[in-house]
């Protein structure tokens, strides 16, 4: 835990639920992401569990519960979306091409934000869609930065591979080619959050035709400087609610 509002349960209550962020985890991950005690993780996880503010999955690990969903809906709109929507159009004018941003929810990534290029073949992808974690640029993106123990459970019947997440992270963006959908290509880069954790990832894609079989080194400095422009305003965002005491 980085910071501390003197309240030890909700402190790390917030631990666990801060952990649970990139996807389903075990009760081992829970300890060693947080530094709480085993039996301490364990009852403060079942009690949240209680109130569906963590769920489970079929495998028994914890995920994030229903109930936030239900919270932030409450909350209004998501800040994300709203400060993503003129920056996926300003990347789209830049490209030419289709724009999205993904978030990792479970097994699952998912379109919360597009722009759609207006005219002649594109890549449609609505908000909302589901899109697998096994294919495709964002995918590699929402994988590349996480433990060693997820990315090895992520990379199962993926269609990439180790050594193209290495390149991943070390260029810092993503590309495919019909990994998703045959004919397709994409190029995604990290969106990052306040600590520098990767909470989402921004995307443009198109057919293979047009943003050719290597659409990174086309388009790879847009999306990358879009991706940080989105990280910024999020972070500047942040500040100013803590500031405010929002």
């Amino acid at each position: 835990m980085t910071t501390s509002s003197g309240v030890g349960v909700l402190d790390k209550a917030a631990a666990i639920l801060n952990a649970l962020e990139h996807g389903p985890t075990s009760l081992s991950q829970l300890v060693e992401a947080t530094g709480i005690s085993r039996p301490t993780v364990h009852r403060l996880a079942q009690s949240l569990v209680h109130h569906g503010l963590v769920g489970r999955d079929m495998h028994g690990r914890f995920e994030l519960g229903n109930r936030l969903v239900e919270l932030a809906g409450a909350a209004g709109e998501d800040r994300m979306v709203s400060t993503a929507g003129p920056l996926l159009i300003k990347l789209r004018d830049l490209t030419g091409e289709s724009t999205q941003v993904f978030r990792k929810q479970g097994d699952f990534r998912v379109c919360i934000a597009s722009a759609e290029r207006p005219v002649g073949l594109r890549d449609t992808i609505p908000v909302g869609t589901q899109l697998s974690m096994k294919a495709g640029s964002a995918a590699q993106v929402l994988l590349a930065w996480e433990d060693n123990e997820r990315i090895i459970d992520g990379l199962r019947n993926a269609r990439f591979t180790p050594t193209i997440l290495a390149g991943v992270r070390r260029r810092g963006w993503a590309q495919s080619l019909g990994e998703r959908e045959p004919g397709v290509a994409s190029v995604s880069a990290p969106v990052r959050g306040q600590s520098g954790r990767v909470i989402a990832a921004l995307s443009m894609s198109g057919p293979i035709e047009r943003l050719t079989r290597q659409p990174g080194k086309v388009h790879h400095e847009a999306v990358v400087r879009i991706a940080d422009e989105l990280s910024e305003l999020l972070r500047v965002q942040n500040e100013h609610r803590l500031n405010v005491g929002l």
